[in-house]
């Protein structure tokens, strides 16, 4: 098999990944009936938001249910899709903005706005806790910036991340149920976190928490976050407490995962069989630093090939970078940077690493890149060009480095998230 027929053929499995987390596909069996007698109020965050809501929307225009709703959705810059009933917002990500405020406090409204006889529908995909930020008393949404810049620097875990922004927040950590009760709640979710954990899917809005606020305090001191004293005051007020998941709040709510990472590597595994390969799973939830992940993963790969046959690695979770250098990139790219180098540009092997969302990194434009592609000659590519992969990774600059190559995987957004898409093929 030659290299071009490998590079489609991971081309193939990722659009496979990304089509099995497809919102148009996985909302509408879900989907509740409309209640009897009250309104059916939608509240969405996410990057899959869009068309998250679209699904519902053409659900309940064909199913009856239409003229009960009402409600408002917001989705990254540029992640919008077109509806008709339900408001559609834009907001920043990674890093909140004033719009992921007004987002999130149009959300607030419109749950406690919510009485018994209605049935209050949230809709949520990975990114939601960046796009709904409501700062608790005491802290501005500069003050919450600062902080999430920090955290994606210091190369935190997602989980961590959630932690801090739940206890600085009025609608995360189980808050916008408190919001909703008592109206009936519902909670479709695709999930982006490692586990599956309705708690940190969007830093779990409408389910119990049972970090602390001293565990948000125990994360900034152990990443050497410096926090404005408004922060730490806050995380040090008991009253900032969230609510725990036996709390009688949530008696009347009920939680669907509707896709998640695992659904996404077995249709990516289910194709890659008929392209010849045998399928190693090497898991959905990896976590740790992308260089790491990725060094690991190269000696599977080189084992793979001493062994002889076509195999092809699968992997799913959520990498993450420590950035000290001042170069572009994301995570799936920075761990195909360091496949390069670690694979040495050994015959035979190809990979592709890239976020599901189609974005990877990046400026916040939806044309940011979605990951990047490594074959046996992007070495020798780059030695043609003067590039030194190792110099490009000590600057995290992996954007730059696949840039010149012509080697950048741009999906554009593709509406759902269910983090990150990792495979190596392996033909000898």
């Amino acid at each position: 098999m030659t290299t071009q027929d490998q590079r489609r053929h991971l081309m193939q499995l990722f659009e496979a990944a990304i089509e099995a987390a497809n919102p148009l596909h996985c909302v509408p069996p879900a989907l509740p009936e409309p209640p009897e007698n009250g309104r059916l109020v939608i509240l969405a965050a996410g990057k899959g938001a869009g068309a998250m809501v679209q699904a519902a929307e053409r659900y309940y225009l064909a199913h009856g249910g239409a003229e009960k709703l009402t409600g408002c959705a917001v989705t990254r810059i540029g992640f919008s899709a077109p509806v008709k009933m339900i408001e559609m917002l834009e907001a920043g990500h990674p890093v909140p903005t004033q719009g992921s405020v007004m987002a999130a406090t149009r959300a607030l409204e419109l749950a406690r706005g919510a009485g018994a006889d209605d049935l209050v529908l949230v809709l949520l995909s990975g990114g939601a806790s960046a796009l709904w930020t409501a700062p608790a008393d005491g802290v501005t949404l500069g003050d919450k910036q600062e902080v999430t810049r920090g955290l994606l620097a210091s190369g935190a875990r997602i989980a961590d991340i959630n932690c801090v922004r739940k206890h600085l927040s009025a609608i995360k950590g189980g808050r916008l149920a408190r919001a909703a009760a008592p109206a009936r709640l519902i909670t479709l979710a695709i999930s982006d976190v490692p586990g599956d954990d309705p708690s940190a899917i969007g830093s779990g809005p409408t389910v119990g928490d049972l970090s602390t606020p001293g565990d948000a305090r125990a994360i900034l001191k152990h990443r050497n976050i410096a926090c404005p004293a408004s922060v730490m005051a806050v995380l040090s007020d008991a009253s900032n407490e969230t609510p725990l998941p036996d709390d009688a709040l949530f008696g009347t709510s009920d939680y669907i995962i509707v896709a998640r990472p695992a659904d996404a590597l077995r249709a990516a595994a289910k194709l890659a069989r008929t392209f010849g390969y045998k399928v190693q799973m090497l898991g959905d939830a990896i976590e740790g630093e992308a260089r790491d992940v990725a060094r690991e993963h190269a000696r599977t790969a080189l084992d793979c090939k001493a062994r002889g046959g076509r195999t092809a690695l699968l992997s799913g979770g959520e990498v993450t970078v420590t950035v000290t250098g001042q170069g572009k990139g994301g995570p799936n790219q920075e761990y195909a940077l360091a496949l390069v180098d670690a694979l040495d540009g050994a015959p035979g092997i190809s990979a592709l690493a890239g976020d599901t969302d189609g974005a990877d990194g990046g400026d916040g434009s939806p044309d940011d890149p979605a990951g990047a592609i490594v074959d046996p000659a992007t070495r020798e590519r780059a030695a043609a060009h003067g590039l030194n992969p190792a110099k490009f990774l000590q600057n995290n600059d992996s954007s730059g480095f696949f840039g010149i190559l012509g080697d950048l995987v741009t999906t554009g957004p593709t509406r759902t998230n269910v983090n990150d898409f990792r495979v190596i093929l392996i033909d000898c």
